[in-house]
């Protein structure tokens, strides 16, 4: 059985090999024939079999033929590629699944690892883990009699997760009750929204986050748009920052949702693939409110097709800090045993032509991902916008105005890497019983106990420290009191209506219209000519 398996794992190795030595070699030959190319790979298959053979009866340990090759030979070979294709195994593939699908099975609650334990970061509203009382804070011990010391917050989460319908009980520990609580939870589906915030900022003024693109993006912005009553909006702030990316057709989708119709959002094309454009189909019905798109390092791939088509059509002024550049289009194929592999097929372009993939060809993947330089650009890939702006590829897409966020400070970073602000909402809710009024505010007195209690935990900090920071804790404060006290929501709502780059966001809004009616007299002068 285990030599059969093991030439099940062989095959598409061979196939990848010889594909790839085909792609590597072959632009190289201008004269090569049928015979030659399949002597190199019988060549090469020959070496790898060699290989593999003398590694797997001579390595001092048994050898998974998982390991070795699954998650080793063709990953490797992968990397030589470029870094954006990958090999999934079965549990990366179905989360791949999960996360396009923007649902799966479980209890509906998010967790983070803390010290050896799992901590509830925030149940999600409605889910089942919501509607049990689960809380911000509680510390999870077990998982259907199976204990989660010292398990990492990915294991735990599998732990949780299940076929619908099915029961699992979670023993929890929290701050003011002396035993342990259990909560006996039926799975249900858990919807992932990938528009998770989306409301008005104030009378008029809109504002939507797009976390991910995923199945549902796109009737969800629609839904949530709507919800605001679009027509009467006077501008909207699209938060694409950290967004990485997804299904290209919800990033098409969105593009024709604020564009006229007819507009090129986005062109891709490859080398065994026919150039494709896509164009906005329905178009925006002449809604020409200002639009602000907030971007950040982080925001990549069908975030940058959105912003790119968005700048390159002179419809949104793009605020923040320049975006990943990761213009690769990968095809998922299914391969055996319920793994994948994620291959770059297509390079794509935004509506002037400029190719925002930056350069991997001479950088580790780690420098790659986590580079220092976010403004890198192609001073060769040059186009312009609709209205003559000058506009480069090559870099991701660059911001028309610049925004840095403030770094932390010494003593902010204490208070988070310590979780004192959280630590203090368990705290708070202890020693506080009666409900807290909607309007509520952090008062003096909440402040006056919260240095009380950074005194108690021997947090380091000065009096100086805490009087020049006042503000921001101030504001963290009540949005960790506003989880417990409201919901998760609520705390992310007054999150968003209190940050900093939001705020320029709205200040920028005449910038974006008169940017839009810019764009529109230039398009009427040159059709007259």
């Amino acid at each position: 059985m285990a030599t059969k398996r093991r030439s099940l794992y062989l095959i598409p190795l061979f196939v990848l090999v010889s594909a790839v030595i085909g792609g590597m070699y072959g632009p190289h030959l201008e004269v090569a024939s049928a015979a030659t190319a399949d002597d190199d790979v019988k060549a090469s298959m020959k070496a790898f079999t060699k290989v593999y053979s003398t590694v797997e009866q001579n390595f001092a340990d048994p050898v998974s033929a998982d390991k070795s090759i699954y998650k080793g030979a063709i990953p490797g070979m992968l990397r030589t590629l470029d870094p954006h294709s990958n090999f999934f195994d079965p549990k990366d593939l179905e989360n791949l699944r999960e996360e396009q699908r923007g649902h799966y099975y479980g209890v509906g609650m998010q967790v983070q690892g803390r010290n050896g334990k799992t901590i509830v970061i925030s149940p999600f509203v409605g889910s089942p883990a919501y509607k049990a009382g689960l809380k911000p804070g509680d510390v999870i011990i077990e998982v259907n009699g199976k204990t989660t010391d010292n398990l990492d917050s990915t294991k735990v989460a599998d732990m949780l997760k299940g076929p619908k319908g099915t029961p699992v009980a979670i023993k929890v520990a929290r701050e003011g009750t002396d035993d342990p609580l259990v909560f006996n939870i039926i799975r249900d589906e858990i919807s992932r929204k990938s528009v998770p915030d989306a409301f008005l900022l104030k009378p008029g003024i809109g504002y939507a986050f797009i976390e991910q693109f995923n199945e549902t993006t796109s009737h969800e912005l629609e839904e949530s748009l709507k919800a605001m009553d679009e027509d009467s909006l006077k501008g909207l702030i699209l938060d694409l920052r950290g967004n990485p990316g997804g299904l290209l057709n919800e990033a098409v989708a969105v593009g024709d949702h604020f564009l006229p119709k007819g507009d090129v959002i986005v062109s891709h094309k490859g080398r065994a693939s026919a150039e494709h454009v896509y164009t906005a189909r329905t178009g925006n019905h002449g809604r020409d409110y200002p639009i602000v798109v907030l971007v950040n390092r982080n925001s990549a791939s069908a975030a940058e097709i959105v912003s790119g088509a968005l700048q390159d059509h002179d419809r949104a002024w793009i605020l923040g800090d320049n975006t990943f550049g990761k213009g690769l289009v990968q095809t998922v194929y299914p391969l055996i045993e319920n793994t994948g592999l994620a291959l770059t097929t297509a390079k794509y372009y935004t509506p002037s032509g400029r190719l925002i993939q930056r350069d991997y060809s001479n950088v580790s993947f780690f420098d790659y991902y986590y580079r220092n330089n976010t403004a890198a650009r192609n001073l060769a890939d040059v186009k312009s916008t609709d209205s003559g702006r000058v506009v480069y590829g090559g870099g991701g897409i660059s911001p028309d105005e610049k925004y840095t966020p403030p770094k932390l400070d010494a003593f902010e970073t204490e208070l988070l890497t310590k979780y004192a602000l959280t630590n203090f909402r368990s705290h708070f809710f202890a020693t506080h019983k009666a409900k807290i009024p909607a309007d509520w505010d952090v008062d003096v007195a909440t402040m006056d106990d919260f240095h009380k209690y950074l005194l108690d935990q021997k947090v380091d900090f000065t009096e100086a420290d805490y009087t020049k920071d006042y503000d921001w804790t101030k504001r963290r404060l009540q949005s960790e009191i506003y989880k417990t006290a409201f919901s998760v929501d609520e705390s992310r709502k007054y999150d968003i209506k209190t940050d900093p780059e939001v705020l320029q966001g709205i200040d920028a809004l005449p910038k974006a219209e008169a940017l839009m009616n810019s764009a529109r007299k230039v398009i009427v002068e040159r059709m007259k000519k």
